[in-house]
Formats: C-alpha cells, structure tokens, sequence
C-alpha cells in the first residue's frame, strides 16, 4: 500500500515546486528504489497536463559507467542530452540510493573526467534556469541505504524526510509560503550589504557581496528547501574555515576539511581523510578552487546531520560554501565542471555579520521575523 504521504509530495512537487502547465515538457528522473515517487509525478503531472518523460537507471548503473567506460566513452556528449537541456520546460529528479559508498573505490580522476565534459551543458542548464526558461526541482526518496547512513531505522527516516518536507501539516504549500516570506526579509536585508563575516570554531571568513543577489530558497528548487544563498565576489572571500561535517561526494567521506582562502582562492586545503581525493576535484579546473555560492542554512525542522546533503545543507543555523559553478541568477561569474557543498554548524559559539552588524548567534537569527525553531 503506497504511504498517502508520497502521494502528498508528488502533488506538492507537481504544482507547487515544479509549476507544472498544460502542455509542458516535463523530464522525471530517478534510480528504480524510487519507482513509487516517480510513478505518483507521472500521475500529476498528466493531472496538470504536462507531457511527461519518464527516465529510470538502475542504482548500480554509475559504478559500472566508471569501472568499464573508456575515457572516450566518459567525456562522450550525446546530442540528445544537448537537445533535452535545450527543450525541457521542467526536470524534477528524485534521487535514491542501494548503496551510498558503491564509489567510496573509484579512482576520483574519474568523476573529476565526467564533471569536466559535462560542464557546458551543465552551465547551459543554469543558465536556462537563470533566464526563467527552465524549472527544476531536486528531491530524495527515503531507502534503507539512507536510513543506515542517517543512523535510523526506514520508518524513522521517512519521518524525518516528510517532517523536512513540511509534509506534516495540513497545508504544506501555505507552509512554504510562510518560510518564503521570512526567508525573503533576510534576502532583502544581505542585499543591501558589502560583506558577510563568519566565525566560529576554527573558522573566521569573510566574504564580498556587494551587488550580487540572494536568493530565497522556498521548495521550488531542492525539495525540502530552507536556505537564502548567494554568489561571493570571486576575489574577494579571505580567512580560513573548518567543516564541521564530512564533505560527501561520489561516495566517499572527506573528514574535518579546513580551507583557507586567499583573493578568493582556496590556496591552502586539508583533510583527515581523503584529502587526496579533495585536492583532486579542486584541481580539476582553474574555477575549483574559487566558491560559486555563500548560503545560510534556514529550515528547522531539519537538526540532524544525515549525511545526505539535499538535507544536510540547509540545517537550520547552518552554513554552506559551494566551491567551483556558481549560480548564475546570483551574478556569480564563477565556472567549474565542480560545485562542492560544504556545510559548517553554527550552533555552537558561531556568529554571522553582516556589514559588521551581528545578525546571528547560536544558530539563531537576531530578527524574530527572520526563520526561527520551531
């Protein structure tokens, strides 16, 4: 029997944060796990009179694309992928893993190969994006892989996701819309500022933001959302920072990475584990190694670090930093076939300044109005 609950979730992704419309073409992705979530978005987006295209891989189907495929086959570029970029309307992707470490062996000059001959078309669907011409929304279906690396069972897991989901009330788009509205008086008030600052344990960065643009995160993108983010000036980010939180990609667990950034640049970079495999995708391209994004993690429904990102980053009382593609819409100027989240917790002793002005302490922003616990 299918949880009502993802029957609830595909109609808020369908036409809440997709904005599916009569006659759109709409592309739903996703691994086989998460067959239940894309069959209920074929359903509504057929409801909302979108032509659908259905696309599932199997879970294993990365692993094998990097063991077997030869370096001609990892940077080939079909013409249809080009097409698709150029003539979606809409793309939801629902992600769901058997196995998050399946690529804890790969050689990481691999996925840094495939990130690379993928960086135009990647940078083309931004820009799309950017220019109000494509929609796109990101979520994650809960498997028992997830529920193992967030240290819970399925059923709890699920829990956990619908909650960030703000599944749990009655009327989850008014929901959203409220977050939205606190989330844009933060956006609105950075806007007007020339710098952040942000300390904390063994971190202390400052970051330029003068004319560049946040943006209001509100589940019409990732889904769960909760964040406002923006595009530092490229050169401009000085001081160091330590993660709190291990960096996750490709399946592998880069621990207690501590960055310090010179002019923009991260020139020096360290890691417990792993480092080899950092150092690798910061070397990838000349954009690696400069941040593409700056945002505060704003939904607090979400406290607990899951190891999956789409969750992990927007904490709230939380920071990310996104090192190489930045966003265009931001103004970022930023291009990489990389874009890393790193997320910091701000929770304990951390501060956030704006144009020297303390705006956040503890997690918590000083506006009531600003997004608050629960």
């Amino acid at each position: 029997m299918l949880d009502p609950r993802v029957e609830k979730m595909a109609q808020v992704l369908v036409r809440y944060s997709a904005s599916v419309k009569p006659g759109d073409l709409v592309s739903i992705k996703g691994t086989t796990l998460a067959e239940p979530l894309v069959l209920a978005l074929l359903e509504e987006t057929l409801k909302a009179g979108g032509h659908p295209r259905i696309r599932l891989s199997p879970t294993g189907s990365p692993e094998i694309l990097y063991k077997n495929a030869s370096d001609e086959q990892l940077k080939f570029i079909s013409e249809l992928d080009r097409q698709e970029v150029e003539q979606l309307d809409v793309s939801i992707r629902v992600i769901a893993s058997a196995n998050t470490r399946a690529l804890s062996n790969i050689d990481p000059a691999r996925p840094a190969m495939l990130s690379q001959a993928r960086k135009d078309l990647s940078q083309r669907f931004l820009q799309r994006a950017a220019d109000g011409e494509l929609r796109w929304t990101l979520t994650a279906y809960p498997t028992l892989a997830y529920a193992q690396e967030a240290e819970m069972s399925l059923s709890e897991y699920e829990d956990f996701v619908y909650r960030a989901c703000l599944l749990h009330h009655k009327d989850p788009v008014t929901a959203w819309k409220k977050l939205a509205e606190q989330q844009q008086r933060v956006a609105d008030y950075l806007d007007k500022c020339k710098e952040l600052r942000i300390r904390a344990t063994d971190t202390d960065i400052r970051f330029g933001i003068e004319g560049r643009k946040w943006i209001n995160c509100l589940g019409d993108k990732n889904f769960p959302d909760g964040e406002v983010f923006t595009g530092p000036l490229e050169d401009s980010v000085e001081g160091h920072i330590r993660y709190s939180f291990p960096a996750i990609r490709e399946g592998r667990h880069v621990d207690d990475i501590r960055l310090t950034f010179k002019a923009g640049k991260a020139v020096e970079a360290t890691a417990v584990k792993n480092q080899d495999f950092l150092i690798t995708m910061l070397d990838q391209d000349e954009g690696a190694r400069f941040l593409g994004e700056l945002s505060l993690g704003t939904n607090y429904e979400v406290q607990k670090f899951t190891r999956n990102l789409l969750f992990d980053e927007k904490i709230g009382g939380t920071c990310h930093l996104a090192l190489g593609k930045g966003y265009p819409e931001t103004g970022s100027k930023n291009t990489s076939g990389l874009h890393w989240d790193m997320v910091c917790d701000l929770r304990d002793g951390g501060e956030v300044f704006a144009d020297g002005k303390l705006i956040q302490k503890n997690g918590r922003f000083v506006d009531p109005t600003w997004p608050q616990p629960s």
